[in-house]
Order: C-alpha cells, then sequence, then structure tokens
C-alpha cells in the first residue's frame, strides 16, 4: 500500500515558501529544509518513502553544513525529493540521480571538475566516496557481507589508482542549461532551475584521456555521457553492491548488528528480485522490513535491535501524541546543539561519514568486547544524555519548535490518568508496540502513582487537572528516557 502512494515533494513546498516570499512574505532561509522535512515527514500519506528518504540521506550525503550547499534551499529540498523518488525505484537510478545531482555536485566537489592538464589533475573527491560510502566500501565482501580474507586480512576493494581513473569519469560534469558554454560550466550565466536539474556534462572540460578503474578500461574517445554510465554500471554490477547496501539498510532501519544470513538475504533480493532484475529497491526493502530476524520478538543479547538516533525519537512523539502546530507550519529548526536540543538535524551532519559511521563501536564497553557495533552511540555522550532529557521534558510539557507552537494532544490520555495501570498500557502501545517490560511497568506505575488527584469538588477543578496532566507526562517522559524504549527491537 505504501508503495502505490504518491509522492509528496519537498521542494514543491520550498517553491510555495519562495512565491510567499516574492509577493513581500518571510525570507526562506535553509530552516525551511527542516520545516519541509518535519511537515511530510509527520503529515505526509507516504510514510515508507519519507522513512527511506531519511535513510538514505544518511548513506548517501549531502550536508547544509557546507557553505556552498547550505544557501541552495530548492536543491538541498529536492536532492531529498531524488532520494524519495528512487527509494522504491532501481538502485541503478539510484545512484545516478546522486552522481548527478547539482548538491551533491557542489558538496563533493566534482561540479566544475576539469580535466587533468599540466598543472592540474582532476578532483578525487567523488571518485573516492562513490566507491567507499555509496556502493563497495573499503573491503572486498562475500555474499552474506562478511569480509574476504588473504592470508588472514582483508582484500581491499580498490586502489588510489582506481580512484584517479574514475575522477577522470567525473570531469566535465556542472549546471544544467540549454548550452554548453564556459560561462555555464563556471556558472556566471545560470539557469533558473540549475539548483535541481541533474548535471550536464561539458565536452570542452571533459578528461579525453584513458581512464582505468576496477579492471575497466575507456578509451579517450569516448563521450562524458558514456563514461559516467559504464563507470556506474561497473559499480552497480559489483559483487559488493548488494551486501554492502544491505547491511546499511538494515542498520538504518532495523538493527545494528544483522547476522550474516540476514545480510545475505537481502543481497539475493538486490541481486535478483525473482525476476532477474538487479537492484529492485522495493525487492531489498521487503527483504529488510519482512525478515525473521526483523519480525521476531525483541531478544535480550547484545546483537538484538539498535539506538533509536534523536530525530526518530522526536518523530516517535510527535506521531505518537498528533503534536500540530496552529499555524500548520512545523518550524522545528534548532536541534544541532547536543546540550540545548538533540544533536541531529536532517540534512545537517557534520561529515560525509553522516552523523555516525555504520563501523562505530563503543569503545570499552561490553559490544567491543563481542566484537560489536552501535552507529548511534557515536554522537551519544553525557551532554547529549542530559540534553535529550531535558529537550523531551520540555517538549512532552509545553510543546517544541517556534515558540513551542507544535504542541501535542493528551485527550485520550487525560481520560485515563485516573487508572495509572490503563493510562501506562496506552502509552506502551504508542511509544513501545506494547513491549514494555515488567519491571520498568512497575517502576513508573510506581511513579505515577505517586502524583496523588485531589477528589474532585466545586473548588479544585484546576488542582485535578494539574494532576491529571502531570500523571500523563510523567508516564511519557519516564517511558521515553528508559534504555527500553531509547534501544529499537
Amino acid at each position: 500500500a505504501q508503495f502505490s502512494k504518491p509522492q509528496t515533494l519537498h521542494r514543491k513546498f520550498i517553491d510555495a515558501m519562495l512565491a510567499e516570499q516574492a509577493a513581500g512574505g518571510q525570507k526562506v532561509g535553509f530552516t525551511g529544509v527542516y520545516e519541509t522535512f518535519w511537515q511530510q515527514g509527520i503529515r505526509g500519506e507516504d510514510q515508507l518513502r519519507q522513512r527511506m528518504a531519511f535513510a538514505l540521506s544518511e548513506i548517501f550525503v549531502i550536508s547544509m553544513q557546507n557553505e556552498s550547499v547550505r544557501p541552495q534551499v530548492r536543491g538541498v529540498a529536492s536532492y531529498y525529493d531524488m532520494l524519495g523518488q528512487h527509494a522504491f525505484g532501481n538502485f541503478r537510478d539510484l545512484l545516478e540521480g546522486v552522481a548527478l545531482h547539482p548538491m551533491m555536485g557542489l558538496y563533493l566537489s566534482h561540479l566544475r571538475n576539469q580535466k587533468e592538464s599540466a598543472t592540474r589533475t582532476p578532483d578525487e573527491n567523488f571518485a573516492r566516496e562513490v566507491m567507499q560510502l555509496f556502493t563497495i566500501g573499503l573491503y572486498q565482501l562475500n555474499a552474506d557481507g562478511s569480509l574476504k580474507l588473504s592470508g588472514g586480512k582483508p582484500i581491499d576493494t580498490y586502489t588510489h589508482d582506481d580512484v584517479a581513473g574514475l575522477a577522470r569519469v567525473f570531469t566535465g560534469w556542472s549546471w544544467a542549461g540549454p548550452d554548453q558554454s564556459g560561462a555555464r560550466f563556471y556558472g556566471s550565466t545560470a539557469d533558473p532551475d540549475r539548483d535541481w536539474k541533474p548535471m550536464q556534462n561539458y565536452a570542452a572540460f571533459h578528461s579525453s584521456g584513458d581512464k582505468r578503474f576496477l579492471g575497466q578500461s575507456i578509451s579517450g574517445a569516448s563521450s562524458g555521457q558514456a563514461d559516467l554510465k559504464l563507470a556506474l554500471d561497473t559499480l552497480f554490477n559489483h559483487p559488493n553492491a548488494g551486501p554492502f547496501f544491505a547491511r546499511q539498510l538494515i542498520q538504518r532501519l532495523v538493527s545494528s548488528n544483522p547476522s550474516p544470513a540476514y545480510v545475505g538475504r537481502v543481497a539475493a533480493a538486490f541481486a535478483n528480485n525473482g525476476s532477474d532484475v538487479r537492484g529492485d529497491m522495493q525487492a531489498v526493502i521487503r527483504a529488510v522490513l519482512l525478515d525473521p530476524e526483523a519480525l521476531a520478538p525483541g531478544g535480550t543479547t547484545l546483537r538484538t535491535g539498535k539506538l533509536r538516533e534523536p530525530l526518530l525519537r522526536l518523530a516517535g512523539w510527535i506521531r505518537a501524541f498528533d503534536a500540530k502546530p496552529a499555524s500548520g507550519r512545523y518550524r522545528i529548526y534548532y536541534l544541532d546543539d547536543p546540550l540545548s536540543g538533540l544533536g541531529q538535524n536532517p540534512l545537517n551532519p557534520p561529515s560525509v561519514f553522516s552523523f555516525f559511521r555504520p563501523a562505530y563501536t563503543p569503545p570499552n564497553s561490553a559490544l567491543a568486547s563481542a566484537g560489536l557495533v552501535a552507529p548511534e552511540l557515536q554522537i551519544t555522550a553525557e551532554p547529549s544524555v542530559t540534553g535529550y532529557l531535558n529537550f523531551m521534558q520540555d517538549a512532552i510539557n509545553s510543546g517544541v519548535g517556534e515558540n513551542r507552537e507544535v504542541k501535542p494532544d493528551y485527550t485520550r490520555e487525560l481520560a485515563l490518568a485516573s487508572d495509572a495501570g490503563a493510562l501506562l498500557d496506552r502509552i506502551d502501545l504508542l511509544l513501545m508496540h506494547g513491549s514494555m517490560p515488567t519491571r520498568l511497568r512497575g517502576q513508573i506505575l510506581t511513579a505515577i502513582n505517586g502524583v496523588s488527584i485531589p477528589t474532585a469538588t466545586a473548588s479544585n477543578a484546576t488542582q485535578v487537572a494539574t494532576a491529571q496532566a502531570n500523571r500523563v507526562k510523567l508516564a511519557i517522559f519516564l517511558t521515553m528516557a528508559s534504555p527500553a524504549y531509547l534501544v529499537q527491537k
């Protein structure tokens, strides 16, 4: 059902804001990206697509921390749309959408990348990251994602020569437009939609030298478009592509430490959707979300589940309690600071490695001793733990966003406030799908019952309402503060 939902476009939302600006309205800045993210993420019908776009944005990273990207509000929104568009399509098309989007071109500096000369070598940034982070990774993998070894050591997937050869492929790409003039290549002549249209190749700036990478060899005579096709086809068909992407998608959606068998099943769906199609994203998503490991009851081993990243915790609360603004605008902007916010903001990670690395292991931990990883713990430390608790305490009590305008609706919870057990059952259902451990339930029940509700009289309605509200807010806060909630299983 979700696969069939039409896509909600973020660029359309930004264009409407820009039209208001042109009519004398408020200036649209980078916060517009955050506004449309929350608007569609909470209210959009295409929830699976929005969730996938967020997961993909943490793999195929651009960031508004980049000074060239930050002002391009429309371009950033369209990059997110592109991820959403291809989320249910084919991985090969997704890869091309990423490679040719001008925001990726700005972020990884292959926009305006020029051919080699006596004094210049092509920029290698995108050529390196498209292999290391987007498609095949650093080391050769078996079909289940485990490392191939030679003499007990991992085998490199590529060399610097491969990076240099691929860098030549990504020369001559720059802003879209109706001609191939130098002024358009450099950007002084601008198409009004160049911030979202795929980059085009400028023959005069494309390398005419031989290009060798990953066992492929391209003669200097071919076009930029033909070079790109062969390069992306090579990456797409590399045996690492399926298991490398499978593990990352499972980590983003289900579990930090999927078993090799789970990775293998998803990689097999990537390799063949059952109809001899490689890279079918719908088949991959089904394999990730409907795998027996994904559907199994939450276990108690270190391997089970993943730490919920802060943005998803906030989204969970907004959705569970239908928090919405009177104005209709989700102006939830400044979340980056780990002490005053959540240490995370969409499309604004600190580096091309996103907010956290897939292979991060907290040092001196039981996870490290077991050889396991916990990516989200890379942004978890004393300041962020304290910051999250303070932030959510304020949010649960007063709302979030500019002027605390995004306010929750606790009507159904308040109706249960006098029955602590029934109240907690509902919160358990909404936030933890009924999986609250018995010990935690007992602790929270004791706390709720510690807030006494006076017997209602003609004169104490305010005190009764305050006590009921305090019970509801306390129950929600203690649930969202608990390790059982913070670890998604």
